[in-house]
């Protein structure tokens, strides 16, 4: 299969210039669910920085080998945002066409709209290309449909991690807890917490919580729970997976939709092994 995606369809990519920044989204792990653009972006630009989430399989369609990781992971190294700023600017100022790829969609707890801002502020032209997010990615591919006529009418995502590694103090339960479905991002280290103070703030403590990792990719799990052994359950986890953690009355219909659902993510399969499959 071509990875030019965007030639093979006999589509009219729009230029990626040297000296400018595309901060564009990878999608949730799964590289069919790349964008177009997004797949442009990787055949074109002349230096890729990705965050830590962004699959081997995607960075492998890169055509240049100059990738850097950039990405931040609770407990392991990460590159503070100030000089991934810095590093997207110097780039651009030396005429390199910069591609800026992170895990889901850049401006969903992605820090793009930081890095937009710092390259308006230096005059840097950019393209935001957006991506699927995990929230949307993975509870499709779990089977957990976000909304529900006769279910979920709203449906909230929040962050479970602030700056220092904290749950953020800004978040309100008393309002996250009338909301039909709620999606935490980051927030395995703190999922007991964050179901205490939606049970206090009125949710019930045997409604139906799941823990989705990995989404969307070959190691997807789904680990169900309630909102009163979510801590137990999240404790047995592999907290190095990237999490979701799902709320909502949504999760009953999954035992109906996920039997059947086919959910194999595309794989990347070399090009001299392809070529013998043809053959044969």
């Amino acid at each position: 299969m071509p990875t030019n995606l965007a030639t093979a369809a006999r589509l009219q990519a729009p230029d990626f210039l040297p000296g400018s920044v595309w901060l564009a989204g990878a999608g949730p792990g799964d590289p069919g669910l790349l964008t177009l653009h997004a797949l442009h972006a990787l055949n074109t630009a002349d230096v890729v920085l990705h965050d830590a989430l962004v699959p081997p399989d995607i960075l492998a369609l890169a055509a240049t080998p100059r990738r850097h990781d950039v990405g931040k992971r609770a407990g392991g190294a990460r590159t503070h945002q100030l000089r991934i700023n810095q590093k997207l600017i110097a780039l651009a100022r030396d005429g390199q066409r910069v591609l800026r790829l992170k895990g889901g969609d850049p401006l969903i707890f992605g820090r793009g709209g930081e890095e937009a801002l710092a390259l308006a502020a230096a005059g840097i032209p950019f393209r935001i290309v957006p991506g699927l997010s995990a929230a949307i990615g993975g509870t499709a591919s779990a089977g957990i449909p976000l909304t529900h006529r006769m279910l979920a009418r709203s449906v909230v995502f929040a962050t479970g991690h602030a700056a220092p590694g904290s749950l953020p103090d800004e978040l309100d339960f008393a309002s996250l807890a009338r909301i039909d479905v709620v999606v935490f991002y980051m927030a395995l280290h703190h999922a007991g917490t964050i179901a205490e103070r939606l049970i206090s703030a009125g949710r019930a403590a045997n409604e139906a919580l799941a823990f989705i990792s990995d989404a969307t990719t070959p190691r997807q799990r789904v680990t169900q729970a309630t909102l009163a052994t979510a801590g137990a359950v999240a404790a047995r986890l592999d907290r190095q997976a990237a999490t979701l953690i799902v709320v909502g009355p949504v999760l009953a219909l999954r035992d109906m939709i996920s039997p059947l659902q086919q959910t194999a993510p595309m794989t990347l399969v070399p090009a001299r092994r392809a070529a013998a499959g043809d053959a044969r």
